[in-house]
């Protein structure tokens, strides 16, 4: 088989790299799901996998069987002998690259939560500065065990020991700007899945009282008979002083239509600012009446996110319960502003 040919699969050794040992000092890669038993029991069909993950896993959420049963019948039908591995091994920072030398095979004597193996010669250990930044956000799947194949030539080129020396720097890598906004992404998403599931209806208006305080602003509840303003904010302490802002705030998911918003204005003097907060979006015909009031502000759900965002250094502990959120920096591709 030419080198070109050969297929290349990735794999990890749990998220605290736990196997790592078992992977170094027995010469083989593995995975877990003790409770399938021996995979080659299993009917050589995919649904025959699905069917035994459910058995073993009954509390399984329905989104993980496809994946977790897919992943076990790779690794015991289409990974094969000759096959190269690429383990990223979290303990000491090195990618290790080694071939498949025999077929699957059950061992629950040793590292019984890694039971499903198989045997490989490791071929290359290399520090992971010898990889384009792509490579290696392609071996940092989420799953246990993948396929690579958009990188696979520069994992080829150190086993045939073409790469002696750091890939030279690429100025535009679009890896670099896809990792920051996976990143950002799956942020916004955390936020408003977690604000949609934890703070609906006057949980979500006490949590807009306290973003527009860490604002600035003095904000309370209004009166529960007062409809279509759920906040009202101002920036003097009495709440006299113009201009005062009256704030209306939704947590259904669905998107906001016209007589919302028209029942918000309707409740504005002259001299008076509306705010309408949704986790959602809003109609287009919300929109173009909002491009008509020079006194209103329509915020949806990637808005109110950025706003948390930008104020979320402000909030008390609570509300960081609520939202459980750290810092972190990620690489800036050179289109960005500073």
């Amino acid at each position: 088989m030419q080198m070109n040919d050969t297929t290349i699969w990735g794999i990890h050794a749990g998220k605290t790299g736990n196997a790592d040992a078992l992977f170094k000092q027995k010469n083989c890669v593995a995975i877990g799901w003790a409770k399938m038993g021996n995979l080659a029991e299993i009917p050589a069909n995919r649904e025959a996998f699905k069917k035994r993950y459910e058995l073993a896993y009954p509390g399984a959420k329905p989104g993980a069987i496809p994946t977790a049963s897919g992943v076990s019948f790779r690794f015991v039908h289409e990974m094969k002998p000759g096959d190269l591995i690429v383990y990223p091994s979290k303990m000491d920072k090195l990618v290790n690259i080694g071939r498949i030398t025999g077929d699957y095979f059950h061992d629950p004597s040793q590292e019984p939560s890694y039971p499903q193996r198989r045997i490989v010669t490791w071929l290359k250990s290399v520090p992971r500065t010898r990889f384009s930044q792509g490579a290696l956000y392609e071996i940092g799947s989420a799953l246990s065990m993948f396929q690579i194949k958009t990188y696979a030539d520069e994992f080829r080129a150190v086993v045939d020991g073409k790469i002696e020396a750091p890939p030279p720097l690429v100025t535009e890598d679009p890896t670099i700007a896809a990792v920051a906004e996976d990143i950002e992404e799956n942020t916004r998403d955390f936020i408003i899945k977690r604000l949609s599931q934890e703070a609906k209806g006057l949980a979500l208006e006490s949590f807009v009282v306290h973003l527009m305080q860490c604002m600035g602003y003095h904000a309370r509840l209004t009166r529960k008979n007062e409809p279509s303003v759920d906040v009202i904010a101002h920036k003097d302490r009495l709440g006299i002083e113009p201009p005062i802002i009256k704030i209306q705030v939704k947590s259904g998911d669905g998107t906001v239509q016209d007589r919302d918003v028209s029942a918000l204005y309707g409740k504005l003097s002259p001299t008076e600012y509306g705010l309408f907060i949704t986790l959602s979006s809003f109609s287009p015909s919300c929109l173009s009446f909002e491009a008509g009031k020079a006194n209103l502000r329509l915020i949806d759900g990637d808005e109110l996110v950025q706003l948390i965002l930008d104020h979320y250094e402000k909030f008390d502990s609570h509300y960081k319960g609520l939202l459980p959120l750290q810092k972190v920096y990620v690489p800036q591709g050179s289109g960005d502003s500073v």
